[in-house]
């Protein structure tokens, strides 16, 4: 008994036979194909020269006369064609190993915007969130007063109040007579003078070092209330106080140890923070 080994080796050799067989063959065929090409003529074929007129070849009959077919004569020897009748399949070998991916190609042109989908399910209430910081108020206010009267000299002079009214988280220091700005945003400011006798009352509202607004009075034989009052923005750490006239002119504010004629207020109206 023969194992499949040795019949797939005995087939291969009888394949391989015979394709040399065939190769070996294949010019005697030629050779005898050739040779089928008999160039005898019988006699009552052939054609003598007075059938010719003019020597052309060409033969000279008559309209009426049937056409005359070629002898044809039968191939002696016969053709060969191997044809192989083995089955092919059972040389078919073993599946191979799957080959390695090759690489990718280039990315193509991007498709056009499809159209909208359908609404989803809604989906299910979330839980509660932390609950956020308490809205944060911010205050500023204060209003001070002076019991003395104030005379001009050579040079301005700050006014020092010496009476605290409301002073919320001390921004008004008391010291140096100016309010210190802890909370920016939009700021109210009044200032309220009682003026001497035949002297002017020559005040400023001052910014840091700028002259924001002016209380005057001329001089009068009677002693008047004087006011103003006007809005600021301010930053961290602006400073506002009132100031004093040098004296180029003599100018002086009126007041007693007994009551409050002089009183400088401020709020906060709103704060930066709160847009």
């Amino acid at each position: 008994m023969f194992g499949p080994a040795k019949i797939k080796m005995l087939v291969s050799s009888l394949v391989l036979l015979m394709v040399v067989f065939a190769k070996w063959a294949e010019p005697y065929v030629a050779q005898y194909r050739d040779a089928d090409q008999d160039t005898y003529e019988p006699r009552e074929n052939q054609r003598s020269p007075e059938y010719y007129r003019d020597g052309s070849g060409t033969e000279c009959r008559r309209c009426c006369d049937p056409a005359e077919e070629a002898p044809q004569y039968a191939n002696p020897y016969p053709q060969y064609n191997i044809v192989p009748q083995i089955n092919i399949t059972i040389l078919k070998g073993e599946k191979g190993d799957t080959g390695e991916r090759g690489l990718y190609g280039k990315t193509g042109k991007s498709g056009q915007t499809g159209p909208r989908g359908p609404h989803g399910v809604k989906g299910n209430k979330g839980s509660i969130g932390s609950p956020g910081e308490p809205c944060k108020s911010y205050y500023a206010a204060f209003s001070v007063g002076r019991k003395k009267a104030l005379h001009s000299n050579d040079y301005y002079q700050t006014m020092i109040f010496d009476t605290e009214f409301v002073n919320l988280y001390g921004h008004f220091n008391m010291f140096t007579g100016k309010f210190f700005c802890y909370v920016p945003g939009i700021y109210f400011f009044s200032l309220n003078a009682h003026t001497w006798n035949q002297k002017e009352t020559y005040l400023h509202v001052m910014k840091n070092e700028q002259e924001m607004a002016i209380l005057y009075a001329q001089p009068s034989d009677r002693s008047i209330m004087q006011s103003q009052s006007l809005m600021l923005e301010l930053e961290r750490d602006d400073q506002v106080w009132i100031r004093l006239y040098k004296g180029e002119r003599e100018n002086a504010v009126f007041s007693d140890d007994f009551d409050t004629y002089i009183t400088f207020s401020g709020y906060l109206i709103k704060a930066k923070s709160e847009g």
